[in-house]
């Protein structure tokens, strides 16, 4: 939200002006050791780490980049601070100026493979991180009224700040980590983005959309489905007989004319005995055609019910 943006604004603005003042007074230097700093004067040792802090709480994604990599140098600077008056014991993060390298007594190992020692350590060194931070939060929550208040004695305020720098140093080595995390995706995006178009080869032609097909298991279903997908008439039955008509293979005569083939002619003689003979058969198969239309709807429905459906007289 712009109004939580302008107090971050208005926060490191207080804590720049706080820290240069600090170093204009000198309150910090390496050659003291922690006794000899004044308990009132502890708190401002917690200045790069805030300035840290924020800084990561701005959200300009087009400096992003520059807030990253000022945030994981105040809160380098930070640690360096804590480490020179013994505060805590820890290890600056890989890649740090002035950090110890310790040589490894095992064999070399492959880059390509991850070195599991490596692995191993980073997790416990996280857990034993977790394990105090929360310690000293419940540490921090117990004595904090007394502080605000103005109650503590000197003894008291001195361990409350001692408290809070050592929970930031464990802060600042969580975020430093995420920090180097986020910088190599973004540092990746950009040479992505800054690297010239090369060549990519000679375009592939552009492939004409294939027709629907299926695959047949034998001959028979071949000569039901055709060769492919879909499988539609090319002609229609109209057509087809006025083609064949046109050959000469078909008569003149129609579909329902007399003496066609689809409606036959009484043969010439034929006597008035036959005729009746055939009336009398058509009547039989008109009477029939009940008879018919029941068998018909018998057929369907043992089409439907296969044998023993329904029974249920031997079933527990």
């Amino acid at each position: 939200a712009p109004a939580v943006q302008d107090k971050v604004r208005q926060g490191l603005d207080a804590l720049q002006r706080a820290a240069a003042m600090v170093a204009q007074l000198e309150l910090f230097s390496e050659n003291e050791d922690l006794e000899e700093v004044a308990s009132a004067d502890l708190k401002f040792m917690l200045l790069p780490a805030l300035l840290g802090g924020l800084t990561l709480k701005q959200v300009d994604l087009s400096r992003r980049r520059e807030h990253l990599e000022s945030a994981r140098e105040h809160f380098l600077r930070f640690l360096k601070l804590c480490r020179n008056y013994g505060l805590g014991s820890f290890r600056l993060p890989p890649g740090t100026a002035g950090e110890e390298k310790t040589e490894s007594p095992s064999a070399p190992q492959d880059p390509g493979q991850p070195n599991l020692v490596a692995m191993a350590m980073s997790r416990t060194a996280k857990i034993e991180r977790y394990k105090q931070k929360k310690e000293l939060e419940n540490k921090l929550a117990s004595m904090s009224s007394s502080v605000e208040s103005g109650t503590a004695d000197e003894d008291q305020i001195r361990e409350f700040y001692i408290l809070q720098i050592q929970k930031w140093i464990s802060t600042s080595l969580e975020e430093i980590e995420s920090i180097d995390q986020e910088l190599v995706i973004l540092r990746s995006r950009d040479a992505a983005r800054q690297a010239p178009a090369g060549p990519r080869g000679p375009s592939r032609p552009a492939r004409t959309p294939m027709k629907p097909f299926i695959l047949t298991r034998d001959a028979a279903q071949a000569r039901v489905f055709g060769a492919g997908y879909p499988g539609l008439p090319t002609m229609t039955v109209d057509d087809w007989y006025e083609q064949r008509r046109k050959q000469g293979i078909v008569s003149q005569q129609g579909f329902g004319e007399p003496g066609s083939p689809f409606c036959p002619s009484p043969p010439a003689g034929a006597s008035d005995e036959e005729l009746q003979k055939q009336q009398k058969e058509k009547e039989e198969e008109e009477d029939d055609e009940e008879a018919l239309r029941k068998a018909r709807d018998w057929d369907d429905w043992k089409d439907t019910h296969p044998r023993g459906y329904g029974n249920r007289h031997n079933m527990g």
